[in-house]
């Protein structure tokens, strides 16, 4: 009975990772504008596939302050960006 478990909770585990893998598909996009203060981007981006948002520029929240020292108006960066309460907001940048 403890295999059976070990082995659901194993194989539960492993979706999640490689689900979790697939969710953070990242997006092409220039920094038009960082505001600091407000822990805000704006981003000229690529079709957002994972959102169903097409191409565009758009305001983003910035999930924490050590992301917006990567980001420089002008740069080219790839991002992730999901819905955090309702907000959208850049998770990962690279």
């Amino acid at each position: 009975m403890k295999t059976l478990i070990k082995l659901t909770l194993a194989s539960a585990l492993a979706l999640g990772t490689a689900y979790g893998a697939l969710a953070a598909e990242f997006t092409k996009g220039t920094v038009k504008k960082v505001d600091a203060k407000a822990k805000k981007v704006t981003l000229i981006h690529e079709e957002l596939k994972s959102l169903d948002m097409p191409a565009m520029t758009m305001v983003f929240r910035v999930q924490d302050d050590a992301m917006l020292e990567k980001l420089k108006e002008g740069a080219n960066i790839e991002f992730v960006a999901e819905r955090v309460n309702g907000k959208l907001t850049v998770t990962q940048v690279k």
